[in-house]
């Protein structure tokens, strides 16, 4: 066991969710305290006091039912959508018996209607469940590519590098010294490029995990390496925690299937260009030069799929933006595998 993983993401909220007999996550009162503390939501030197006396109200208990008289009451307009999106959000989790069942129905109807920043802490936290104690940093630090967007730089020679989107532009901003970077800016003082470290089989392990909360560290993406495997290993496992279901995952060159039946895309530019080269659609020299990784995903149990594919492999893509912006969406693979029906 990995005694470093207990310190992975540890202002995430994590250990303050409570396991079940099926080793899902139960939404606790302590959680919910926690979601309360963000920014967004935390008083500040200018909050009314009403502000201040609902946000202390609902650190005493969470639960309670807020009516929209008393957000009229707030003098910050800001602040009382900022509380409307929360209870909405608070509603959501607990409408549920577990995070992970929440999670999923967030992507139900039409569509999420909660900011994407929430989504994104509550797909950090499922992965750190998903990840458990033996987590190796680089399968933590592929783990982040499934909530955080990353940055893709394509260097000489063909080798692609992952870097965290926005501590990029923090660092191009800044030139990585905070306010102080943006005075240099300012004042015509040039800063430092950004220059991040990489992750990688020899380097960085060790130190990754005190750093695992500044997002700072490099991998490269191309087959072969060892980040793309310690991906595949982190979906595996996603996929397994929520449909409990055994799958193989594997990076492939090309998708050479007279009988391709399936494909699912883990962002949405890989899922637009699959789409079109499924259907024999044609596919610019741009978009395909954004794909940046094919996989094969293969069921242990032919069982476990739809009866008409059954046995049949599973593609998966993951491609950039025309910003260089890789966004992963994990739902993708929890909601478009061809599985069989359940009764």
């Amino acid at each position: 066991m990995t005694d470093n993983a207990s310190l992975l993401w540890p202002s995430s909220g994590y250990p303050l969710l409570t396991p079940d007999a099926r080793g899902h996550l139960q939404v606790t009162d302590a959680f919910l305290q926690s979601l309360l503390e963000r920014p967004e939501l935390a008083p500040i030197a200018s909050s009314c006091p009403a502000e201040i006396e609902l946000h202390s109200a609902l650190c005493e208990a969470p639960r309670q039912i807020v009516s929209p008289a008393r957000l009229a009451h707030l003098k910050d307009p800001d602040a009382a959508e900022n509380y409307a999106v929360w209870l909405r959000f608070r509603d959501r989790l607990l409408a549920r018996p577990t995070l992970e069942a929440s999670y999923l129905a967030l992507f139900e109807g039409e569509g999420v209607d909660v900011p994407p920043v929430l989504v994104q802490h509550i797909t950090q936290i499922l992965v750190q469940h998903v990840l458990g104690k033996e987590a190796t940093p680089l399968q933590a630090r592929a783990a982040e590519m499934l909530f955080r967007p990353q940055k893709i730089s394509v260097l000489e020679g063909g080798t692609v590098m992952a870097a965290d989107h926005e501590t990029v532009e923090r660092h191009a901003q800044t030139g990585g010294f905070g306010s102080l970077g943006e005075l240099l800016k300012q004042g015509g003082i040039p800063t430092r490029s950004v220059d991040l470290d990489v992750l990688n089989d020899d380097e960085g392990q060790n130190s990754y995990w005190s750093r695992s909360e500044r997002f700072d560290m490099v991998v490269c993406l191309n087959r072969e390496q060892p980040a793309l495997s310690a991906l595949c290993d982190v979906l595996t496992r996603w996929i397994a925690h929520f449909l409990n279901v055994s799958v193989r995952i594997q990076t492939a060159r090309e998708i050479a299937d007279d009988n391709w039946v399936w494909h699912v895309g883990l962002d949405a530019q890989a899922s637009s260009v699959l789409n079109d080269l499924f259907t024999g659609a044609e596919v610019d020299e741009d978009r395909m030069r954004r794909l940046l990784c094919l996989f094969i995903l293969e069921f242990d149990s032919p069982s476990d799929m739809r009866s008409d594919v059954a046995g049949r492999p599973v593609y998966l893509a993951m491609a950039m933006d025309a910003g260089q912006r890789l966004n992963i969406k994990p739902q993708n693979l929890l909601l478009n595998l061809p599985l069989a029906l359940r009764s």
